[in-house]
């Protein structure tokens, strides 16, 4: 059967091609007609692999050139052709090589009084054009010239033929040679002009299909250099803006503001950010150091090659694929390759960093009793500031140290209740309350209120910048003993009586310690200054807040405003208000209405800020240390605002090419006030959030030679809780180095010794020099017997690192919670330390957090693409951490789990990324066949067992995919070289959450902490669900966890109940933006659509006269016709009709019939 239909297409074909008898040709074409106007486009495409396009065409070069061409057969035909032109990607060839470009081109000329026939062959022209080689053979042959003779000033006649006409334009315009045909002949004018035309008298929006067509002319021209001048010294940024301005909100303009969006972003004049230089303005001197660049001049050669080859957007070839050649397919790099990058020998210095498998417990016990009444000690004088010469002597409070005995009841029932059993019935404060008020309004008074409810007397004065200058307080260098200081003695007295008002209820920190351990940290520029949030510290608040609701066109208001500021700068100030590369201040303090700024502490990022107008500034990030690129993380100080009034920040040197920031993400803000009043919380804050590509075009230096691309800006509103307050505001939830150490220190205080083994090594020291911590977590051995000390040095070892990259501070909020959990009291934690060894790196990379990285070290180089081969001099944390890892596998007790957290700016929940083989070449489509490939398949489980216990996990994001780019991270290294088959990054959002309890909620450090948690409860339940898992730590876990042995059974089979896995495909460490918001300068109607806009103007041509009408309506512009003649005379038709004997156009409307809505193969 199959074969007897190809047999008869292929007969009609050859006939149509070879007869030149009218009734036998018109007999053809209906069948044909009929044929591909019901069903799906498979028919058009088996067609055209009959040859369909090539008889058409021919049968239309035949037709047109006798003597007298019939209509009656040409217009049914263009009809045709233009149904199969735009499914066959090699139309455009077929068309120039049987000479129809031509043919077409000299019935246009010849039927310009004849709006049907001209109809026709500018729809036919609209295919020929769509490929942009086939584009510029016609406007070599007069196509421009032509279509400018149709398009006319504003009529309401011939409307349907302008249309058609612009869009061929448009259509022609893709080609670089007719774009610039059309400047030099001054086209450019002639467009605005008809747009300007067009627009005016177009008021009720009949014709928006028309002026959307001209946009596009313009849009296409604007890609060349000749193009964007032409444009700009015919004023057409003034135009266009003036014509938009006041139609934003018209959802009927829709069409013609997102073209006009294009143009002007298009057409803004790129220029170099305001720096002096890409560079950084920090610079470390070491060997195979990256130089500071000069400045240079901007040239348009940075933003576009304008060369003159034309590229043919649409491939001519069916038989391109796209491919990820990024998985990795070589299988002796998938495999398993454990060896030293080092010689054996060096694997000995790691013996003093895993003491616990030769530790003497004899001397161990005789030390007890002294280290209790040490701690006794410190306990009775927790506000005692330690001297140098006493660096373990370290305040604590009574609340902090006790706080693994007070939390016993607490977090044996919090953690449990948190569990995502089933993903239904979890007790969350966030979800009763979801979106919580930035900061609650508060009469002002004299009188501040600390946590214990004591009055603070005289707090306003205590407010007062002049008087508690944060400056003042924060010297970095001076003595421990504020007594002892060289600071100003009214200061010291300001910062005493400041800190006697820190409330006691953050647990885990002390002030005191942390000014300390800061002075102690060494950084690149020698901050002097600490900031006010990290020495108060930040109290998580009562509820998670919801996500932000993005305001409808607030991309295209903001883009609007960088336009007006360019062609109405008046208003603008354009005042630099603070720059790290002036060595003077740049403000006057006293000038009113205007912020102070301030980023020169520890983590601290902004490099410049400028004051646009009264309430805007513009702020640029600094780079990564000896580096021009990775601006992203900020964290500055703000000073000298007035209350409720919104202040407009706009960060204009981002990188990346999609943030968060645009879907629901806030950043974070904390009010030295409010913390002085009780409320010492980091809260998320904005409104009018967007982010987006601006003009501004990154320098070769900063591109690795890559030219064309540009910044982004990330802008949002905020209204301040107070006037004359002192504010930080930061990307995320600041965690800084000495927080670290800090944390560190008072976690080792606040354990019993009895129980819990909690030791701080030294891994290395940085580049920097600062001390890189090693902190090993365990149970005491019950006993000195011998059954038990080999149970204790038998247990075998879970390893997990953090903050590689500085930026992702989300990763040492989750580290602080799986740390406090582990040294706590809770069961789950007590058993966690029984079975296993916790070696935990919570900061790989401390010098990068210390001097406000985004992503590097002190070299310039990201240290999670130095794993493969690390060294010793240049990337001391790594060689090292590897180090510790290989010496770990030399011994026989590779871990179980190895897992590095990360944050993640472009997705949301929290996921892995794992190593698999299978799912690698399954994924690439590798001939190899997987039956054949061994693979521990155990890495699914701990991802599986997390998506059933956190409340922020999902398996859904989780990937296991490695790639080519991935085989230098710790992740891919440690899989391949150290053989651990559940080898994971654990990636949080920045964001929050769309699935699960959270779903809608912005993360706070609370759920961050949580995850921390959840991660180590996971690690039991992998435990007590492997083979290995002993019978008597199952029964002490259901004993423990209060539950029956069968219950929690049961409940671990649950949990491994097989979740879906969307497997994604990581860009630097992350897949792109699952939600796409278009906001690139190259967006336009694709395809698809003007194939369906295509085919809805030939069905409706079929049953509409021949145009000219004075009152010619929006109906016919905008909708397809729905009358009842169009379904009644739908049929499929698969035999021989008779008779077509009319010429006329509208006889021929029952050649045409309805066919169903489909899309293109």
């Amino acid at each position: 059967m199959a074969e007897q239909e190809a047999s008869g297409l292929q007969v009609l074909l050859h006939t149509l091609q070879s007869t030149s008898d009218r009734e036998s040709i018109l007999a053809i074409l209906q069948v044909l007609g009929d044929l591909l106007s019901v069903g799906t486009d498979r028919r058009i495409h088996y067609m055209i692999s009959k040859g369909g396009s090539e008889a058409l065409l021919q049968t239309l070069v035949d037709t047109a050139r006798t003597s007298s061409p019939d209509y009656g057969i040409l217009l049914p035909l263009f009809r045709l052709l233009v149904k199969v032109g735009l499914r066959d990607k090699k139309f455009g060839q077929k068309a120039l090589e049987l000479e129809a470009l031509d043919v077409t081109l000299t019935l246009a000329r010849k039927n310009l009084s004849h709006s049907q026939n001209l109809l026709h062959c500018l729809w036919a022209l609209r295919v020929f054009a769509s490929r942009v080689t086939t584009g510029a053979i016609l406007g070599i042959n007069g196509a421009l010239e032509l279509l400018f003779k149709v398009i006319t000033p504003y009529t309401r006649k011939h409307t349907r033929i302008i249309r058609a006409a612009a869009e061929v334009l448009a259509a022609l315009l893709k080609s670089k040679s007719n774009s610039r045909r059309a400047v030099n002949r001054g086209y450019v004018t002639s467009l605005l002009r008809l747009h300007q035309d067009w627009h005016s008298h177009d008021t009720v929006n009949t014709y928006v299909q028309i002026r959307q067509a001209l946009l596009l002319c313009l849009k296409h021209i604007a890609t060349i250099r000749s193009g964007r001048e032409a444009f700009l010294s015919c004023q057409g940024m003034e135009i266009l803006f003036s014509t938009t301005q006041n139609h934003l909100d018209d959802k009927s303009m829709e069409p013609i503001i997102s073209v006009v969006l294009q143009i002007l972003r298009q057409c803004y004049p790129k220029s170099l950010l305001p720096l002096l230089t890409a560079s950084s303005a920090y610079a470390f001197r070491i060997p195979g150091s990256i130089t500071s660049e000069p400045p240079r001049v901007l040239t348009e050669e940075d933003f576009e090659d304008d060369g003159d080859e034309e590229v043919d957007r649409d491939s001519d070839s069916e038989d391109v694929k796209e491919e990820d050649n990024d998985l990795e397919t070589d299988m002796n790099k998938l495999s398993s390759k454990p060896g030293l990058d080092r010689p054996e020998e060096e694997l000995k210095q790691y013996e003093a960093m895993c003491l616990e498998l030769s530790y003497s417990f004899e001397e161990l016990e005789s030390t007890l009793e002294e280290d209790l009444n040490f701690e006794g000690t410190q306990r009775a004088n927790h506000h005692h500031i330690p001297a140098a010469a006493s660096p373990k002597q370290h305040g604590l409070n009574k609340d902090q140290s006790c706080w693994g005995l007070e939390r016993e009841d607490t977090v044996q029932t919090s953690l449990l209740s948190m569990v995502k059993m089933g993903r239904s019935t979890v007790h969350l404060a966030s979800k009763k309350t979801p979106a919580m008020k930035t900061y609650p309004k508060v009469p002002c008074s004299r009188l501040g209120i600390d946590s214990s409810g004591n009055e603070i007397p005289d707090i306003q004065a205590v407010l007062k910048e002049d008087v508690w200058d944060i400056d003042a307080i924060s010297c970095r260098r001076m003595s421990a003993s504020l007594a002892n200081s060289t600071m100003p003695t009214e200061s010291v007295e300001v910062i005493d009586k400041v800190l006697q008002t820190h409330p006691k209820d953050i647990p885990f920190h002390d002030p005191h310690l942390y000014m300390a351990k800061s002075r102690r940290t060494r950084s690149v520029p020698d901050f002097k200054m600490m900031a006010f949030p990290d020495l108060w510290g930040h109290h998580p608040p009562p509820s998670a807040q919801s996500m932000l609701e993005r305001k409808c066109g607030v991309q295209r208001i903001k883009i609007f405003e960088d336009v007006r500021r360019l062609i109405q700068p008046s208003d603008v100030i354009n005042k630099v208000v603070f720059s790290l590369d002036e060595p003077g201040p740049l403000q006057d303090t006293s000038a009113p209405h205007c912020l102070r700024f301030f980023s020169k502490f520890e983590s601290g990022n902004l490099r410049k800020a400028i004051q646009v107008r009264e309430f805007e500034y513009d702020l640029l990030l600094n780079a990564d240390v000896n580096s021009p690129q990775h601006q992203q993380w900020f964290y500055f100080k703000v000073s000298g605002m007035r209350a409720a009034v919104p202040y407009c920040f706009n960060v204009i040197n981002c990188e990346k090419l999609n943030s968060q920031f645009n879907y629901g993400m806030q950043p974070t803000m904390y009010s030295v006030k409010e913390a002085l009043l009780g409320r010492s919380t980091w809260v998320r804050t904005g409104c009018e959030i967007c982010y987006y590509k601006n003009h501004y075009c990154r320098s070769a230096a900063a591109t690795g030679g890559a030219s064309g691309k540009c910044y982004y800006t990330l802008t949002f509103a905020v209204t301040f809780p107070h006037s004359e307050d002192v504010c930080y505001l930061a990307y995320h939830y600041p965690y800084t180095y000495t927080a670290l150490m800090t944390h560190l220190d008072i976690l080792e205080k606040s354990i019993n010794p009895k129980q819990v083994y909690f030791r701080q090594d030294v891994l290395c020291q940085t580049l920097g020099g600062n001390p890189c911590p090693l902190v090993t977590i365990t149970a005491m051995p019950e006993s000195n017997s011998t059954d038990h000390l080999e149970q204790f040095r038998q247990r075998p070892y879970q390893v997990i690192t953090a903050r590689v990259h500085p930026g992702e501070s989300n990763a040492s909020w989750v580290m602080k919670g799986a740390l406090e959990f582990l040294v706590s009291s809770d069961p789950v934690a007590r058993l966690l330390r029984e079975n296993f060894i916790f070696k935990i790196i919570p900061m790989l990379n401390p010098d990068g957090v210390i001097n406000g990285n985004h992503r590097c070290s002190l070299r310039g180089e990201d240290l999670n693409r130095q794993w493969l081969l690390p060294s010793a001099h240049l990337q001391p944390t790594i060689y090292h951490a590897k180090g510790l890892l290989y010496y770990l596998s030399s011994i026989g007790r590779s871990p179980v789990v190895f897992c590095d957290f990360h944050g993640h700016s472009q997705k949301k929940n929290v996921f892995f990324y794992g190593c698999s083989i299978k799912e690698t070449l399954w994924q690439a489509g590798c001939p190899v066949s997987t039956s054949t490939v061994l693979e521990d398949v155990s890495y699914r489980i701990l991802p599986k067992i997390l998506d059933k216990l956190a409340p922020a996990f999902t398996m859904g994001s989780c990937s296991f995919l490695v790639e080519k780019s991935r085989a230098s991270t710790a992740r891919v290294v440690v899989w391949r070289e150290m053989g651990v088959s559940r080898s994971y990054t654990m990636e949080s959002s920045y964001c929050g959450c769309n699935q699960g309890p959270y779903k809608g909620l912005q993360f706070g450090t609370r759920e961050l902490e949580e995850m921390g948690a959840m991660f180590c409860l996971g690690l039991l339940i992998l435990e007590l669900k492997s083979v290995s898992c002993s019978h008597q730590l199952l029964t002490r876990a259901a004993t423990l966890l209060n539950v029956e042995e069968e219950a929690l059974d049961h409940h671990l089979q649950s949990s491994s109940s097989s979740s879906s896995n969307n497997i994604a495909t990581e860009l630097d460490d992350e897949p792109p933006c699952l939600e796409e918001i278009d906001y690139n300068t190259d967006s336009s109607l694709g395809q698809e659509g003007s194939l369906f806009e295509l085919d809805r103007q030939i069905r409706e041509c079929a049953f509409n006269k021949e145009e000219g009408e004075e009152d010619e309506g929006a109906g016919q512009e905008e909708k397809p016709s729905q009358s009842p003649e169009l379904h009644g005379k739908s049929r499929a038709s698969n035999h021989w009709t008779s008779s077509c004997d009319s010429t006329s156009p509208s006889s021929e409307t029952h050649i045409v019939r309805a066919r169903t809505k489909s899309r293109p193969m």
